[in-house]
């Protein structure tokens, strides 16, 4: 029986939820050509009703009832369609069900998760039912990880057609970067270090660079892991920790094993901020590191977790505002080398809120382009990547519908 829906998207009145039916609902009906039939989902009828009324023109988009752990009920909404967006997090608490649904079902499936534990157990659980039944499952489809992922495979592309070989050596530094932090976002991290205080093995899993990577992955590079102040002679500047770093990293190189060693099997990759030139550059790197440890510190211990839980950090459901989105934007620069030496400088930015205004557009395109413009043939099932499971495609949707722009600043040749 044929699917009634397209798309179906999970958590529509979650804080990110929200934004990304809102934008779905505007795209689409200035894009009738992509002819996508749609629908709502979460767990409150009411909760969906009140976002329904908030859309324009959207009294007709279709509600679906389901609890993110009513196995029953997350199988009718996937029989009922082909692609499934989820935007239910923290995802290690409330998305696995939806997972194993899909990778059962065939359903094809995309979220913004940035929990890297998670995914390996996801993984490692579902890849076997998704290969058998055909279901593509990506996660990574937000600022976590696509302008990360996909800005390494635009420079790659580039490298190749302007050397005739990959860049060995890549890595990310974040030049600006302007937005605020939803309560979903926190709720995620926090979830991550009560984890690691459970189960300290854990830490060992997340300090391994190639985490997610298939089994039979050859990768043994040793890679660069920036936990303080360094100096980036490539960017003549200092430069802190991205504390995105440890999803991003991983994603790149599930996505360098996928595509049979595209990067090279030495491959290495890094990101991290950069904080400015001279002694205000390294002290403000200083201070960068220095706020970032006592956070981390701070969410992983008890007393400080609930103070910070109850009266500092914004709660689920809640982020920033509309006007801020607007405000938000990014710009990431990237420069890769060549075995022999050569040099590409590339860049990545986006128009909104990077977790949150940017994160919606990019999922809702991950989600349409899984729907419309990747088939089973090209992409069979299985746990993929942004830039493993799309073609030229996705860049085309990004930069015409998301904000997105990929750009290349400048080569040189090497000895």
């Amino acid at each position: 029986m044929k699917p009634s829906f397209d798309l179906v998207v999970y958590g529509a009145t979650s804080f990110v939820g929200q934004i990304l039916v809102k934008y779905l609902a505007n795209y689409l009906s200035q894009n009738p050509e992509d002819n996508i039939q749609w629908a709502m989902a979460g767990r409150s009828q009411s909760k969906l009703d009140e976002v329904r009324s908030s859309i324009p023109g959207g009294q007709d988009i279709p509600l679906l009832i389901a609890d993110a752990e009513d196995e029953e009920a997350l199988r009718t909404i996937c029989s009922q369609t082909r692609v499934v967006i989820s935007t239910v997090g923290p995802y290690a608490l409330y998305g696995s069900t939806l997972v194993k649904v899909c990778a059962e079902t065939g359903t094809d499936y995309c979220d913004l998760t940035g929990e890297v534990q998670w995914i390996k157990r996801m993984v490692d659980r579902f890849e076997p039912q998704a290969k058998q039944s055909g279901a593509r499952i990506v996660h990574c489809c937000g600022f976590d990880s696509i302008p990360s992922d996909l800005g390494v495979a635009f420079l790659q592309k580039q490298a190749r057609e302007q050397f005739g070989q990959p860049c060995t050596d890549v890595k990310m530094r974040v030049k600006a970067m302007k937005g605020g932090m939803s309560g979903g976002t926190v709720a995620s991290i926090v979830n991550i270090t009560k984890e690691v205080v459970a189960n300290p093995a854990l830490r060992k899993d997340l300090a391994n660079p190639y985490l997610i990577c298939p089994p039979e992955h050859s990768f043994t590079a040793r890679q660069p892991n920036q936990n303080g102040t360094a100096f980036d002679s490539d960017f003549q500047a200092w430069t802190a920790p991205f504390i995105m770093a440890g999803i991003n990293t991983r994603v790149v190189h599930r996505s360098n094993a996928l595509s049979g060693n595209g990067y090279g099997e030495n491959f290495t990759y890094s990101e991290a901020v950069l904080t400015g030139k001279g002694m205000k550059g390294r002290m403000t790197g200083m201070s960068f590191v220095a706020g970032l440890g006592a956070f981390m510190v701070g969410a992983a211990l008890k007393p400080t977790r609930w103070f910070l839980e109850s009266y500092v950090l914004p709660k689920p459901g809640e982020g920033p505002s509309p006007e801020a989105q607007l405000k938000g934007f990014y710009d990431l620069r990237f420069v890769g080398k060549t075995a022999d030496g050569q040099t590409l400088k590339t860049k990545v930015t986006g128009d909104r809120d990077p977790g949150y205004g940017s994160t919606a557009k990019m999922l809702a395109q991950a989600g349409l382009c899984l729907a419309l413009n990747t088939s089973k043939e090209q992409k069979p099932g299985g746990f993929w990547t942004t830039a493993s499971v799309f073609d030229e495609t996705i860049f085309e949707r990004l930069t015409k519908n998301a904000g997105l722009t990929f750009e290349v600043q400048g080569s040189k040749g090497g000895r």
